[in-house]
This record gives C-alpha cells, structure tokens and sequence, in this order.
C-alpha cells in the first residue's frame, strides 16, 4: 500500500535515539523528507524540548528550509531506565518527568500546530508507553498518562481541521523482542516494528485520530476503565 508520504516534509523530535531514528528511517524508504531534532549532536536540528525559544527556533529554521510539516514525531524523552525506582513516587521526580516528556510533546506539538491548521492537514504522532497502564511506578505511569491524555485532548481540539493526532504506547523495545506476553506485563516489539506503526500513522490515506495505540501486545491481565 502506498503511504503517499512521498515528498511530504517529517520532523522526528528524538530523532537520533532508538526509536526516533528507526522512524526516520522508515519514513525515508516511503519517500518522506526527513528533519531529525534532537538536543545533542548528530540530528539535523537542535532542539531542546524544554526550552520554548530553542522549540521555536529550530520549528521555524525547518519551515525556512522547507515551507511546510506535514508529520510530526515526538519520540523525545529520557529512557525509562534513567528514572530512580527509589524516587518513583517523589513528587519532584514526578513533575520533572511529566514536563520531560508530556509537557515536551504539547510544546514541540504547539509549535507546529499553528502551521498544520494553515494547511488543512497534518500528522501528530506522540511516543508514550505501556507504563500509562500500570502501577509500580508513579512516575513512569504519570509521565505517559499525562503525554496521552495532552495528546487526545488536542485531537479534540483539533477535529475537522484535517490535522489529526494519535501516540504510540511500546511495552519494552529490544531489537530480540520475544513473541511471549507474560500475563501482568506488555508485550516486547523491536524498533523497526514501532517505527513502522508510527509511520502508518503518519499517512495522509489514514482517517484515524484521539488514538492510544500499543506497539507489542497490550498490557496483558487487567482492564482500563
């Protein structure tokens, strides 16, 4: 199936780490242009998602070079790993969190918006986890929960403008994802498997919007009401 991604302009924000850059990838085999954004080096443009000006800046110097976003990845947050299992209900640990990686997506997500209204269309996709589903880590549970429900909210706000709005949840990503799902946990996927979800998402052909979808089978044994 063609995607009809070709020549349409993608800024994948953490587009140099596993995730994002196994997104730019696959959006570069579908014929996307593809900006890379990231904080450190090696990305196309510097952006700091908790810096307004530097999102600002780096949104308006890939607008200068190519006129238009037509897709949005956010994929960029600290790994899970790098947060304290001693702290994890700490509420500076929380909100440090939440505004790493929530708060990062609604002003990465803001910035561009904007320009997608002006154009009619658009792609938003957030990078959360399967952590938004389950306790054991305030943290972990919050930050994701908070991306989600940010993300939902502007596809709402967003409805009938032709920009639509939807956030990957992965359970653990390994390039050896095991195709067993252990009852109480979610299920593995490799990088590939997410990025090429997340650029399903992405297609201009898909009417899909305001959704959470798991990347590895969901979170297996419970219920979210």
């Amino acid at each position: 199936m063609d995607l009809q991604l070709t020549d349409r302009v993608i800024l994948v924000v953490g587009g140099t780490g596993l995730i994002g850059s196994a997104v730019a990838e696959a959006a570069r085999a579908e014929g996307a242009t593809v900006i890379t954004a990231a904080r450190g080096e090696g990305a196309d443009v510097q952006l700091d998602g908790a810096d307004a000006a530097s999102v600002d800046t780096a949104i308006a110097r890939v607008l200068e070079r190519h006129g238009r976003i037509d897709g949005l990845v956010i994929a960029a947050a600290p790994p899970a790993q790098s947060l304290d299992p001693e702290r994890a209900s700490d509420p500076a640990q929380v909100s440090q969190a939440v505004d790493d990686k929530a708060m990062t997506f609604l002003r990465i997500a803001n910035a561009v918006i904007p320009h997608m209204r002006e154009a009619g269309a658009g792609r938003i996709v957030g990078l959360s986890g399967q952590n938004a589903l389950m306790t054991g880590s305030i943290t972990g549970a919050v930050r994701n929960a908070a991306l989600i429900i940010a993300a939902q909210s502007l596809a709402d706000e967003l409805a009938g403008t032709g920009v639509a709005v939807n956030v990957v949840n992965p359970g653990p990503v390994t390039e050896t994802a095991s195709s067993e799902v252990p009852a109480g946990k979610p299920g593995e996927s490799t990088p590939q498997q997410v990025a090429d979800l997340v650029v399903m998402l992405l297609s201009p052909r898909l009417a899909v919007s305001s959704e959470s979808i798991a990347s590895g089978h969901r979170f297996r044994g419970a219920v979210a009401l």
